[in-house]
């Protein structure tokens, strides 16, 4: 599956101006990076790929309808994957955006 550039373009726009901001295609999706940091992915499996503080991401998983992302068949702690559904509106996509490009601008550039 190809990622959804609408969603990738929603993503940019509530990214910006952020002036460390790359973009890469990353994870069969385009990914944005912040300081050389993944923040958050249109993913190739649809809906969002985001990257949050590992210490964050059970409860994160408890309160929302995220799940860990999966990758080469290990769960990684800290990636979760977020539904289109669940992104649809500006005020979703914002949150996850938001929790993304906060982890991202927390970690040494690269």
């Amino acid at each position: 599956m190809v990622y959804d550039t609408d969603l990738a373009d929603r993503i940019r726009a509530c990214l910006e101006p952020e002036d460390r901001l790359t973009e890469k295609a990353m994870f069969g999706g385009l990914a944005f990076l912040i300081g050389g940091n993944m923040a958050i992915a249109a993913s190739g499996q649809g809906g969002v790929l985001v990257r949050v503080d590992p210490n964050e991401s059970d409860e994160l998983m408890q309160t929302t309808s995220a799940t860990v992302a999966v990758m080469r068949g290990r769960p990684m702690a800290g990636w979760l994957r977020v539904a289109s559904e669940d992104v649809q509106t500006k005020h979703q996509l914002k949150k996850w955006v938001r929790l993304g490009a906060g982890y991202a601008r927390s970690l040494p550039a690269k």
